[in-house]
């Protein structure tokens, strides 16, 4: 689908006013973000080599979740976004517990991370040497993903130290519509780890900032969000088969809702 189809498809009735009135929404919202980003970079940078390890990553993570919360707010406030998160708060206590969510747009870690105030997202290795994002990412001792040797490694240190890891098992924000197929790494680390995982199914109005949506081009609004907790998986015993379980069940509740 192309992003042109696309915008068709989603694309408000609306005169130039509502649609300036989008472009500014879309600057206003990404422009919080980055200001967000950067005023915490600096503390996060000298924090980083100086404190130890246990009070730096619950300081880092306390941050990133006040932040991504404060965020949200912003775009419900001046963006005219919805946000119905609530099932999240299920899961606020837990502690060693996979998140499996599908991957339709940027904003799925930020809106997962808003609600879970232990959770640590698996990132890729740019993103973590990023400068904009990569110290903040560093002291919440975000998972880094430069290969499945690592990202078991790490993943298994954090889910024994109690953190929830959030993992996009499609690899990558969704091309096809509703689902990708799924990897065998989440199953391979649950498997290793011996923990739970949690399916959560993340849907929204609009595909904004999805694989086929640049960041430039501002999203229809109103835009909403969903988050609805799917089934519990116990520790597979076979990650194949546990593979196969998550990617039936993920793609049967999101083609439903879609129906």
């Amino acid at each position: 689908m192309t992003l042109r189809s696309t915008k068709r498809k989603w694309r408000r009735p609306g005169g130039w006013l509502w649609r300036a009135y989008e472009r500014l929404a879309m600057v206003a919202g990404l422009g919080t973000l980055a200001l967000l980003c950067l005023a915490w970079l600096p503390f996060a940078a000298l924090l980083y080599p100086v404190l130890p390890r246990v009070p730096a990553q619950r300081l880092g993570r306390l941050v990133i979740t006040s932040a991504f919360r404060f965020y949200l707010g912003v775009l419900s406030l001046v963006c005219g976004c919805r946000f119905d998160l609530s099932a999240l708060d299920a899961l606020h206590r837990e502690r060693s517990l996979i998140i499996a969510a599908n991957h339709p747009s940027l904003l799925d870690a930020v809106v997962l991370v808003s609600r879970l105030p232990n959770a640590v997202c698996v990132m890729k290795a740019s993103l973590l040497d990023n400068i904009l994002f990569g110290a903040a990412a560093r002291i919440a001792r975000y998972v880094r993903n430069d290969g499945a040797a690592q990202l078991l490694k790490n993943g298994c240190q954090a889910l024994a130290e109690g953190a929830q890891v959030v993992l996009f098992p499609e690899g990558s924000r969704t091309q096809r519509f509703p689902l990708d197929p799924l990897g065998r790494t989440l199953g391979l680390l649950a498997k290793r780890a011996q923990v739970p995982v949690q399916a959560v199914l993340l849907e929204y109005s609009t595909p904004y900032l999805g694989k086929h949506w640049p960041l430039w081009a501002p999203p229809p609004l109103p835009l909403s969000c969903t988050a609805r907790l799917g089934r519990r998986f116990d520790p597979p015993t076979d990650h194949l088969a546990f593979t196969e379980a998550l990617e039936q069940h993920l793609r049967a509740e999101l083609s439903s809702c879609a129906a």
